[in-house]
């Protein structure tokens, strides 16, 4: 595992996939498309949850194989780099396709490493 706060990261991805749910909440793709601020929002918080999905690093491939760890290891660099090239549709497919796995996957594994103590970093006070 090689992040030294995978608790942290963890909290980093559940907090960022229910800011998106609650950014999208009520819409459907037209009025998202239609939105820059949500979709602004939306990609920042993508961004967000790659980012910490990479400095997890592979491992919660194996332990959560329904849920698309490479995928969102991965997006992180598009939306920096290719910005232009992926569409509004591309996002919110992935979104609702791919998110809500991601999610309960991060909220199983917050709860396995808080169950093994010796697994918790030194900044992962489960208290926080």
């Amino acid at each position: 595992m090689p992040s030294s706060r995978p608790i942290g990261r963890l909290r980093d991805i559940v907090d960022n996939c229910e800011r998106i749910e609650r950014h999208i909440a009520g819409m459907d793709f037209d009025a998202y498309s239609r939105d820059d601020k949500t979709r602004d929002a939306v990609e920042r918080c993508l961004q967000r949850i790659s980012e910490a999905a990479y400095k997890l690093g592979s491992y919660l491939d194996a332990l959560y194989p329904e849920a698309r760890w490479k995928a969102t290891r991965g997006v992180g660099n598009p939306l920096r780099h290719q910005y232009d090239s992926i569409s509004d549709r591309e996002i919110w497919d992935g979104v609702l396709q791919t998110l809500p796995g991601i999610h309960q996957a991060a909220l199983a594994e917050i709860a396995r490493l808080q169950a093994m103590p010796d697994q918790v970093g030194p900044l992962d006070d489960p208290s926080s």
